[in-house]
């Protein structure tokens, strides 16, 4: 709130700041950002300021503070994020229900000359739609070509099926497609499986389809790294 009454009429927190309000990256050292529509601001100790036109549904206000939308952070964040940290930001917001495929969308339209706007897209590919065997079967197909232990798959533990099992080392991985995994309902199922299975002794590891579809050197490497431990 300092770095925002600082700044003076109009300013709201953006970029990581804004990101870091509404748990959608870590906090770190460094300034504070701060967004003014429409007004240059003099330059002010540990703040960082961005002058832009803003939406008005761009400007709203979280905890009390006025603050971009949801939205609007991760494009800002767009513009300097590794991709695949970007990729988990619009994740983290997708799975707290901050954010649509619409209203990302509807960002793009209103500012598509925006420097995150490529990265932003990128981002929010559609989920192609693959069934929970496709997504096994791409899971396998890595796995063999790893030449990692091969597991069994579609197993019975106690009152819950698993996809992918490893038995001799007590893992259990599931494959999670966004459209089958993204109700209130399945969110609280997936939360309470992976705590009962975890109280019975075995580890488990969730991967999305954007991470077995797009960063398959990733999934096998923590794959690895878990069956080896």
């Amino acid at each position: 709130m300092a770095a925002v009454l600082a700044v003076g009429e109009g300013a709201l927190l953006s970029h990581h700041a804004a990101a870091v309000l509404r748990e959608l990256r870590a906090p770190r050292e460094g300034l504070i950002d701060v967004t003014v529509a429409g007004r240059e601001t003099q330059a002010r100790e540990g703040i960082r300021t961005h002058t832009a036109r803003l939406h008005p549904r761009d400007a709203t206000r979280h905890q009390g503070l006025p603050v971009t939308s949801a939205a609007r952070t991760l494009l800002d964040l767009a513009a300097t994020l590794p991709q695949r940290d970007l990729d988990r930001a619009v994740e983290q917001a997708e799975v707290q229900r901050r954010v649509s495929t619409h209203s990302l969308t509807e960002q793009l339209r209103r500012y598509p000359h925006h420097r995150g706007a490529a990265a932003l897209t990128k981002a929010i590919r559609t989920d192609p739609a693959l069934t929970r065997s496709k997504l096994e079967r791409r899971m396998l197909e890595l796995v063999r070509a790893a030449r990692l232990p091969e597991p069994k798959t579609n197993v019975k533990l106690g009152s819950w099926e698993v996809d992918l099992l490893w038995r001799e080392q007590r893992l259990v991985v599931e494959v999670d497609g966004y459209t089958f995994h993204s109700s209130r309902r399945s969110f609280e199922r997936d939360r309470r499986k992976d705590q009962e299975l975890q109280a019975a002794g075995y580890r488990g590891i969730r991967f999305t389809w954007r991470q077995i579809i797009y960063e398959p050197e990733a999934v096998i490497a923590a794959l690895a790294v878990a069956l080896a431990s």
